[in-house]
């Protein structure tokens, strides 16, 4: 298979949808975030209980990493994301400084991602559903890039594995950082 037509069915369905997913996401927490600073005592709708809590999180300085919301960094990227796949459809052909670009933007997103998921889970000890949105379509749009651009035998091979180990690790960290809180749930 020639390196440019890795995953040719896949990745510019996983970018639009993707890239719009994270982008309605980042979106709600814009609007979200502009409803607080209007009034402080807005319970943003993603504040469901003690542990997922958008408003715990919106509220702390992690949430503002560059002076401003993080999620206008959504905004951007995400829309960049979904243009790209709805130009992949539409039959454009990019050049490689291009697809390099963009994995450098989605490297970048996954490791903030990441720092994000971290705060949120030891720093911060709440949850942001929306935020949870922008983790899920974050690294698969990174890893298919990755894959887009350097095809390894083995990792197209097992492409599903690797997210799926992802998802269960990041699931079992948040099984474990909450437990006392899901506990008294059941």
């Amino acid at each position: 298979m020639p390196r440019s037509d890795s995953f040719p069915r896949l990745l510019p369905w996983l970018l639009l949808l993707g890239g719009l997913t994270g982008l309605i996401a980042s979106s709600v927490l814009t609007v979200e975030k502009i409803a607080m600073l209007r009034d402080p005592g807005y319970v943003p709708s993603c504040s469901i209980n003690p542990v997922l809590s958008c408003g715990s999180v919106m509220t702390e300085p992690q949430a503002e990493v560059f002076g401003f919301p993080n999620s206008l960094l959504g905004i951007a990227g995400f829309a960049v994301v979904a243009a790209t796949g709805a130009a992949l459809l539409a039959g454009a052909t990019l050049r490689r400084w291009y697809w390099l670009g963009l994995q450098a933007g989605a490297m970048l997103g996954v490791v903030f991602v990441h720092w994000l998921m971290f705060q949120s889970l030891y720093r911060i000890g709440a949850l942001c559903p929306y935020c949870m949105v922008v983790w899920v379509v974050t690294v698969p749009i990174c890893w298919y890039v990755v894959l887009r651009n350097f095809p390894v035998r083995v990792a197209v091979r097992f492409h599903g594995v690797v997210l799926t180990l992802w998802a269960v690790g990041v699931l079992a960290l948040i099984t474990e950082q909450f437990w006392p809180y899901w506990r008294t749930l059941v």
